[in-house]
């Protein structure tokens, strides 16, 4: 079978079906619109035999497993799990500024990119194999993150309990611009630091201890942590009560970006070593979430070569780079299970206003994770 062929008749198809996905907003905070979505697109995965399990949430949109069965004598042969998100960063009504088009070979529209076109292949790869009568060699897991956007970590623990019980996992990512695979991303730490002073009036500010002022002083103690390969960003920041009182509380929240392990015990060790600058004041952190870098491990780099062989088969090439932005891909590689992130299409413009796919990469990488379904 050429899939590549296959899907360019289908193309017309695939575009109707990202349009009714895109058109259905789906920001993270919004669990109406969230499951709404979905609830569409699950309707579609039904029809191709799959097993589908819900997940529900309370504040967040519901998780959903889809799971395609093998062929009947492989049931124990382990399973792939594709990686895949629901939710967007725009919000509800952001269609009607930013709506979904064609021009010029791209596909424009809020979340498009990420990573609507990605659920999309997913959905045509699996309706592919159910109609063409194909069964995988392993069960193929499809599982559907509502909050991946904001890091949640129910859905990580999820995540993480699938990879475990996975031989490779897919993850449905834009490629990097020139659709490049992302063999390494940056570990992500988001940290509250909080410094705590005495409230006095403002007109003998030598009574209190002022907590801004402290802050201060502690992030341009953390710009030391900036380099090359660790980047600091100071996200939010607040404190005092009124312009006349002395703050006896501030905080700031911070987001940490790094290569590897080792840079990460580096920053937390900096922040279990801070000493109040100001007498009298006090200083105090915790870590709101944390993302493992992905790494290069052996397993991955097999599956890379197999991807780079079946991709060949297909007239294409697969180069490699990396990111600084985190997925769940990084937390199935750092348990040391082969991982392949940024197999989504080709595009540009994720969280920007010109965000789109270059619609023959769409095509081309339906086929390719179709293909790779088949064979691994």
């Amino acid at each position: 079978m050429d899939f590549n062929l296959y899907f360019r008749s289908r193309q017309g198809e695939m575009l109707s079906l990202l349009k009714e996905v895109v058109k259905r907003e789906s920001p993270t905070s919004d669990k109406k619109a969230v499951d709404a979505c979905s609830a569409f697109v699950i309707e579609k995965f039904k029809r191709t035999g799959s097993k589908v399990t819900r997940f529900p949430q309370q504040k967040l949109g519901d998780f959903y497993l889809v799971e395609y069965p093998p062929k009947a004598d492989q049931q124990k042969k382990g399973q792939i799990l594709i990686l895949t998100h629901i939710d967007t960063v725009w919000p509800v009504g952001k269609i009607e500024k930013m709506p979904f088009y064609v021009l010029g070979g791209k596909v424009f529209g809020p979340g498009v990119l990420d990573m609507k076109a990605g659920l999309a292949m997913a959905l045509f790869a699996l309706k592919t194999l159910h109609e063409l009568n194909i069964r995988p060699k392993k069960k193929i897991a499809i599982f559907i993150n509502s909050a991946e956007e904001i890091g949640d970590e129910k859905s990580r623990e999820i995540v993480k309990e699938l990879a475990k019980k996975s031989e490779y996992v897919l993850c449905l990512e834009p490629a990097l611009p020139g659709g490049a695979l992302k063999t390494q991303r940056k570990g992500v730490i988001v940290v509250r630091l909080e410094t705590l002073g005495k409230a006095a009036h403002s007109g003998n500010p030598e009574k209190g201890i002022n907590a801004i002022d402290e802050l201060l002083a502690q992030v341009r103690r953390l710009n030391q942590l900036r380099t090359k390969d660790v980047t600091m960003n100071v996200g939010l920041i607040g404190g005092g009560k009124e312009v006349n009182v002395v703050a006896d509380h501030a905080w700031a929240v911070l987001d940490f970006r790094f290569w590897n392990t080792a840079q990460k015990e580096k920053i937390l060790k900096f922040f279990k070593q801070l000493k109040p600058v100001f007498r009298g004041a006090r200083v105090k952190f915790s870590t709101q979430s944390s993302t493992p870098p992905m790494e290069k491990n052996q397993a991955s780099s097999r599956l890379l070569l197999q991807a780079k062989k079946i991709a060949s088969s297909l007239n294409m090439t697969l180069n490699t780079g990396k990111t600084g932005g985190g997925s769940d891909a990084s937390l199935a590689s750092s348990l040391g299970v082969a991982t392949l992130d940024g197999l989504g299409p080709d595009g540009n413009g994720i969280h920007s206003d010109h965000e789109h796919i270059i619609l023959s990469s769409l095509v081309q990488r339906t086929a390719l994770l179709t293909e790779m379904l088949s064979q691994l």
